[in-house]
């Protein structure tokens, strides 16, 4: 529940409280990111919003995504991290990879995965 504030238009404007009566709002719009947060932490291998929809959960935290970069096609491997804001951002840990690396990677897979089981 709002605590009524008086707005600018009554005497008070100016006042902390008149100031306090804009914060009220920003509020209400923090609940709405923290609930998309959420979503997009759901335990699913594909995250769907308008910005995250070409990221693909490979583990805890870990994401490939497929973006634009300076009009250049970029796959990255990466970390995220939560904010104080509990929003994710990327960390420094990962990798980015043009389509003609990423094509070298799958022509390699079998080998890598035989040098795993080797190992």
């Amino acid at each position: 529940s709002y605590t009524y504030w008086p707005t600018p238009s009554n005497s008070n404007a100016g006042s902390k409280s008149s100031i306090l009566s804009e914060v009220a709002p920003k509020k209400s719009l923090k609940k709405q990111k923290t609930s998309e947060t959420s979503r997009a932490l759901s335990p699913s291998k594909h995250i769907s919003s308008s910005r995250d929809a070409n990221m693909f959960q490979i583990g805890k935290m870990r994401y490939v995504s497929v973006r634009d970069f300076k009009e250049k096609v970029l796959i990255d491997i990466r970390e995220y991290q939560m904010d104080p804001e509990h929003e994710m951002k990327p960390g420094t840990k990962g990798i980015s990879l043009n389509p003609e690396q990423q094509n070298q990677l799958k022509e390699q897979i079998s080998d890598n995965d035989d040098a795993v089981r080797k190992v």
